[in-house]
């Protein structure tokens, strides 16, 4: 195992991304130094693995996963996982490809699509119902993450989301939106200060039962009116 935990053949690849991080002039990241990049996105990322559900999962979605964190950790951390990167942004679709291609990562995949799009379709061309963990870091409001892993999320399987200090309107704002999306809280996990986040939080949902009728609503509706909003529908 490397200092950081991971399998060394993990941190031989991901050190391979992080050099691309710092010489890419259109790498999605604003921390280019690997060092300072290793604690920022890779070791913050790798905090996911003290979880079961993540740690057993064999079909994985990364959503919104920009500069390909967590995703790309748990890649190279999971070797028997599949990984797909959801990425609606085209560039920072084709520096996730050139990530996988550099770490010569065989069991990641980017899938250029917004998630509510990708939800649409069943699989092989789709992923609806697809995945056993959804993750997601640094994305949006945990209500807004749990409407858009629902269609993604086979039934019992489980979103992770990374965030920061406990917020107690946001996660009431989550606690109304869960009958509407089927989803519950299992766990709210402290894992630490991070260069990352001064407080780390993992949250960790499950599905219960069938994706709810009507979702994927239309692409962005999550975000701009989540069903957990007072006042919202």
């Amino acid at each position: 195992m490397s200092p950081g935990g991971l399998p060394a053949e993990a941190e031989v690849e991901l050190r391979r991304i992080l050099e691309l991080l710092a010489s890419d002039p259109v790498a999605p990241s604003s921390v280019r130094d690997p060092d300072r990049a290793w604690q920022v996105h890779v070791a913050d990322s790798a905090t996911g693995l003290e979880l079961a559900a993540l740690r057993s999962a064999s079909r994985v979605a990364d959503i919104g996963s920009g500069a390909g964190f967590p995703g790309l950790v748990l890649a190279a951390a999971l070797p028997r996982s599949h990984v797909d990167l959801i990425e609606s942004v085209g560039r920072k679709c084709e520096f996730l490809e050139r990530a996988i291609a550099t770490a010569k990562l065989s069991n990641a995949r980017v899938v250029c699509d917004r998630a509510e799009d990708w939800a649409l379709r069943p699989p092989p061309d789709g992923g609806r119902e697809a995945y056993d963990v959804v993750t997601a870091r640094a994305v949006g409001r945990l209500a807004t993450l749990a409407e858009l892993a629902s269609p993604l999320l086979e039934p019992g399987g489980a979103l992770v989301a990374w965030k920061g200090r406990r917020d107690e309107g946001e996660e009431e704002e989550l606690r109304r939106a869960e009958p509407r999306v089927g989803m519950r809280t299992v766990e709210v996990r402290w894992v630490g200060p991070y260069a990352g986040s001064r407080n780390r939080h993992l949250h960790a949902l499950s599905k219960v039962g069938t994706t709810p009728h009507g979702l994927p609503r239309r692409a962005g509706m999550a975000k701009k009116r989540p069903f957990g909003r007072l006042g919202g529908r």
